[in-house]
């Protein structure tokens, strides 16, 4: 049975990132670091050959796709958009230490929001749409291997809600430029809605 390979990677750094900000839906370009950073991870390890990515329509994943996968047609997915942080946006865990909103946030919990953010619920379904979205278009068109470029907590929650074997959002952290091999059939996403994690993404060299 034929099946659909999908790398699925967290986009470079961005000044918010290093300066350990909340970041989901503000539109924050690379930082000079961060774009380094990749460009010396595409010298060190190897990425796929891939026939298209997939992004976020954040310009953090467009620009990391254009330097991780020159020359590839790059197709903007707004469901592969970060998580909704509402307003922790653009705070710091530190900034927000004494609010109770942010620690009951933090004990977790599917239905668990930020205040005028999304839960984990409403990023899953969005993930699942995504997926839904990627799979059609790769079948339609024939490519058995593609990149996603997309963002942590998207990445950590598309592994644990979908993923095979299952494994918690809270061990599925990546860093930058980095992410996991997904193995997509037809049988097994129609019959569970999950996909098999076959390992991490880039290669050594």
């Amino acid at each position: 049975m034929k099946g659909y390979r999908l790398s699925v990677i967290r986009h470079g750094q961005t000044m918010a990132n290093e300066k350990g900000i909340y970041i989901g839906r503000t539109d924050y370009a690379l930082s000079s670091r961060g774009a380094a950073e990749l460009a010396a991870k595409t010298d060190e390890f190897v990425y796929p050959h891939v026939a298209r990515v997939y992004s976020s329509p954040l310009r953090r994943c467009t620009e990391t796709a254009e330097i991780l996968f020159p020359d590839v047609t790059i197709q903007t997915v707004d469901n592969l958009a970060e998580m909704d942080f509402g307003i922790f946006e653009g705070k710091s865990a530190e900034e927000l230490t004494g609010r109770e909103d942010f620690r009951a946030w933090l004990k977790g919990g599917i239905d668990c929001r930020p205040p005028k953010g999304e839960s984990v619920k409403d990023v899953q379904l969005r993930i699942f749409r995504a997926l839904r979205e990627i799979i059609a278009s790769m079948m339609a068109d024939d490519l058995l291997h593609c990149a996603v470029i997309t963002h942590s907590e998207i990445i950590s929650n598309m592994m644990a809600g979908f993923g095979l074997p299952k494994v918690a959002a809270k061990e599925l952290f990546t860093q930058p430029g980095e992410g996991y091999d997904i193995l997509i059939t037809a049988d097994l996403w129609q019959r569970s809605q999950a996909f098999e994690i076959m390992g991490m993404v880039p290669y050594e060299a």
